[in-house]
């Protein structure tokens, strides 16, 4: 009987140093595993040093300048909720909402008139004028009155709402006393309150990318246009329709409800530099998945497409003024329309600066 008590004894020994052993070998196995999660490969070699997560990699494209001046003194526009309040601050929102939604008020159903093609101020000066590089209004505002280059005279803000009616909305200026265009000139106003008479905010207008060392090619626009624009704006290029059928999500990029061949952007310059930084739709400065080139290509294709005729005999009356892109003569220089359209535009830029070498050739914000 004492010899059982005895090997039982041990046998209670010997099991408990066995749960010890085990308990400490599965916290060491437990510590090192941690280690291993948290310090990495290397981190035997030196415990105290934490490594970094690799960070995730960049969207595909071409960053360039913009990147490197992403946390610079860019422009930033005021937040919605400083519109004062009263009267001021109620013809500021009505300003806001006929930028937003300029079809549903002006297109050819409009609750106003029907002057315009549909399509709303914010297709092409996102978020209300407010985006970076974006045809955001900045310096709008506080550059006017301002000498034309287009017109040859002094032109007002009403002139430039104008313009955009006629050219972007291919349509027709309503009247310039109106409740309407004066609640766009106060929100003009709010939204460039900071810049004074001749700034130009960093941010504002679009990117004048660098020019291609050859023609921009329609055919391989198209190709990047099915891959990174044909879902929204759809094959044809008539965009979509709001849901109440009065203006666009995305606006028609040719055809009879476009901007017509007077706008900007039928200029290649301002197009390809606003889809680079913009499009496809969502992306922005920080993050473009368009190279240079296909941005280029892709501004081809599209302006390439028919849309509406302007008469524009009467722009530019100094033809020096007249931008390198404008895609229609006559130009002060020997180079055909098809170059001054697709480019190459280099040998267009240094023909101009022989000739009088202290004019900034493609200088300016972008034009509607």
């Amino acid at each position: 009987m004492q010899q059982f008590q005895q090997e039982k004894q041990l046998a209670i020994i010997y099991t408990a140093k066995t749960v010890v052993m085990l308990s400490l070998l599965f916290v060491c196995c437990g510590l090192i595993f941690i280690s291993s999660c948290l310090l990495g490969p290397e981190a035997g070699s030196n415990p105290k040093v934490v490594r970094s997560p690799t960070p995730k990699p960049a969207p595909a494209g071409n960053q360039g300048t913009i990147q490197l001046a992403a946390n610079s003194g860019l422009w930033k526009a005021p937040q919605e909720e400083e519109i004062p309040a009263g009267a001021t601050g109620e013809a500021i929102r009505y300003g806001r909402e006929l930028i937003a939604n300029t079809g549903k008020y002006f297109g050819p159903n409009g609750k106003i008139a029907a002057i315009s093609n549909g399509m709303n101020c914010q297709n092409c000066h996102l978020n209300a004028g407010t985006k970076l590089f974006a045809n955001n209004y900045s310096a709008f505002f506080a550059n006017y009155p301002k000498k034309g280059a287009r017109s040859g005279k002094t032109d007002q803000v009403t002139d430039r709402i104008s313009d955009c009616f006629q050219r972007s909305l291919n349509g027709k200026m309503p009247d310039k006393s109106s409740k309407e265009v004066q609640a766009m000139i106060a929100y003009f106003k709010w939204v460039g309150q900071g810049p004074k008479k001749g700034e130009k905010p960093e941010g504002t207008a679009t990117e004048k990318i660098p020019y291609l060392d050859r023609p921009a090619d329609p055919k391989k626009g198209l190709l990047v246009y099915r891959k990174h624009c044909q879902s929204c704006h759809g094959e044809n290029g008539a965009g979509q329709k709001s849901e109440d059928q009065l203006s666009y999500i995305y606006p028609p990029l040719w055809g009879e409800n476009s901007y017509n061949d007077g706008a900007g952007m039928c200029r290649l310059s301002n197009f390809a530099g606003f889809v680079k930084n913009n499009m496809p739709y969502g992306i922005d400065h920080n993050s473009p998945v368009l190279k240079d080139e296909e941005a280029w290509d892709v501004a081809a294709y599209v302006n390439s497409r028919p849309r509406p005729h302007r008469e524009q005999r009467k722009d530019y009356p100094d033809l020096s003024k007249k931008p390198i892109d404008a895609p229609y003569g006559p130009y002060p220089d020997p180079f055909p329309a098809e170059q001054h359209k697709y480019g190459p535009f280099q040998p267009i830029v240094t023909y101009a600066k022989q000739l009088q070498p202290k004019v900034e050739v493609n200088k300016g914000l972008t034009r509607p």
